[in-house]
């Protein structure tokens, strides 16, 4: 059996194992990081201590799994994490801005991105103000698992007064545009240049119980 529940604190290690653990277009990442919190630095924990009141968890017999989360408005996450989060990562891990990126290592690549975050387009932005991000580790994949999560944060997101939200994912993970897609996320745009992200978006005036192809 599986629980969908809000995040509480003590799930926040469970955020970072499960970042790294699908970190690699999809798949395990831990091969490829020195800091084992890296990724969660990134596309998890700020999430959890910023924003809780939009973060849910799916736990199992074996423990926490899965979990999606994200905020509502964008634009002011974006100047929140410049303030509350970015300054004290920024004083551990080093701008290695001054080698060539060619010969960064996976964590130098996170580091730029602590110290050089991506700003979402603005038209991306203004059409659905909120995003979010799910992962979950294989052992819930394919189960309905994600679509369930996604209604979860949906109907919360709705009691902020969301009505359109955004996802961004990485271009060569081919399962993870597609599932977007079933759960009637439309692609906006294709990628830019190398490591930028395929962006999709999706209004929330149905629920995910509207999709009937969604896995």
């Amino acid at each position: 059996m599986v629980e969908l529940r809000p995040l509480q604190d003590r799930d926040l290690d469970s955020l970072y194992a499960i970042s790294l653990a699908t970190g690699h277009v999809g798949g395990d990442a831990s091969a490829f990081y020195a800091d084992n919190r890296m990724m969660g630095h990134i596309y998890s924990a700020p999430y959890a201590k910023l924003c809780p009141d939009t973060c849910f968890v799916a736990e199992d017999a074996a423990g926490v799994a899965g979990f999606v989360v994200g905020a509502v408005d964008t634009r002011a996450f974006e100047a929140q994490l410049e303030h509350d989060w970015w300054p004290d990562l920024r004083a551990i891990y080093p701008d290695p801005s001054g080698t060539p990126p060619a010969t960064w290592t996976a964590d130098q690549r996170r580091s730029y991105m602590i110290h050089h975050p991506r700003r979402t387009p603005d038209d991306i932005a203004e059409a659905f103000p909120a995003h979010l991000h799910m992962n979950l580790l294989p052992r819930l994949q394919g189960r309905g698992v994600g679509p369930a999560l996604l209604e979860l944060w949906f109907a919360g997101a709705r009691q902020f007064g969301v009505t359109g939200v955004h996802v961004g994912t990485n271009a060569k993970n081919h399962g993870a545009v597609r599932f977007w897609q079933k759960c009637g996320f439309e692609r906006l745009s294709s990628p830019v240049s190398e490591g930028s992200p395929v962006w999709l978006g999706r209004y929330l005036e149905h629920g995910l119980s509207d999709q009937p192809n969604a896995p």
